[in-house]
């Protein structure tokens, strides 16, 4: 290809937008040299396809110095199309070629193969060439390398996830907190509603916790709920939730869970609180931690809604505790005792 085809298919009219920039290159238009030195001394990198033929009239030498695949093995748009991530390929491709069909400029970001097998992300940025019947021609654009941008944004991408899921987790015990607890109490809610199902709600308290911290102090108090909070969660399930309430006090959500299978949660979980005998000497039970327990199930309708669920269990709770404590206590059911 003559340097003449490169300057007109690359920075003729189709990139020169305004007056000013098209009076720029007809001043220029003897000097073709001049085009060629200017487009390979930048990073972006100019080429041109022939629409009809699907073949490269031009890419710039520093495709070589980015990809390590020399110009004149970029032959076709397959040769373009084959060194793309397999995983950008398909929509990066289909949507360059509709646009291209329509006549529309467009960009596309993919990751490009290197020669040495890794992969660049890149930005084509694509103009339409028309003839005067306006019938697509040919494509003219640029390539620019933005893997540092990529980087930059998947680290901003990874920070907001860690952001949102502290926001989401307790900072003490690492389980979901109060605000997360709302979050997936209304979403099960909701799903139950819809379905028809059953939602159970356990409400756990550790019992004589002041006296625990009055005994200990608050440092270990701390380590003693982290404890729990870990206990508890080796007695869930698969799609089960637990969360702080606040304090010493915990809440599970059983989703699809019916009173039955909501009983035996329970009752697991307080017997793994029993069995890792974690010390305290102020309570009258063996002298190790014990808890409550609250349960709750119901089919939601629109006659109750999840802060009267909760409240009702949350009276469970307390029904457990003034039964003597380290027992559980169920809606409709009677407090079930240690023994």
């Amino acid at each position: 290809m003559n340097d003449n085809a490169v300057s007109d298919a690359v920075l003729g009219a189709q990139f020169l937008r305004h007056d000013e920039a098209l009076s720029a290159r007809s001043d220029m238009a003897h000097e073709p040299a001049v085009y060629r030195t200017l487009l390979e001394s930048t990073r972006a990198i100019p080429w041109k396809i022939d629409w009809h033929t699907m073949q490269f009239e031009y890419i710039g030498p520093q495709i070589e110095t980015l990809l390590g695949f020399a110009p004149s093995s970029w032959k076709t748009v397959q040769d373009w199309a084959e060194r793309m991530h397999p995983d950008d390929r398909a929509q990066v491709v289909d949507f360059c070629v509709s646009q291209s069909k329509a006549g529309v400029d467009h960009e596309a970001d993919y990751r490009a193969l290197t020669k040495s097998g890794d992969y660049v992300w890149l930005r084509d940025v694509v103009h339409v060439v028309r003839d005067e019947h306006g019938a697509v021609q040919a494509l003219v654009g640029f390539m620019f390398d933005i893997s540092e941008r990529k980087r930059t944004e998947e680290q901003v991408a990874r920070l907001q996830r860690e952001l949102e899921e502290l926001s989401f987790k307790d900072g003490l015990t690492g389980t979901g907190n109060r605000r997360m607890f709302d979050i997936v109490l209304k979403r099960e809610w909701e799903t139950a509603l819809a379905d028809g199902a059953a939602l159970s709600l356990v409400m756990i308290d550790i019992d004589f916790f002041k006296s625990y911290n009055d005994y200990y102090g608050h440092v270990q108090g701390d380590e003693c709920l982290k404890r729990v909070g870990g206990i508890l969660g080796e007695g869930l399930r698969r799609g089960d939730f637990l969360a702080r309430f606040g304090g010493e006090e915990f809440v599970l959500v059983l989703p699809n869970t019916p009173a039955d299978a909501a009983m035996r949660v329970a009752e697991r979980c307080r017997n793994l609180i029993a069995e890792a005998r974690i010390a305290h000497e102020r309570s009258p039970y063996r002298q190790v931690v014990t808890a409550s327990f609250g349960v709750g199930t119901i089919v939601p309708s629109h006659d109750i809604d999840p802060t009267g669920f909760v409240n009702l269990v949350d009276a469970q709770l307390y029904n457990a505790k003034d039964n003597g404590r380290d027992c559980i206590a169920a809606i409709d059911r009677p407090a079930l005792r240690s023994r």
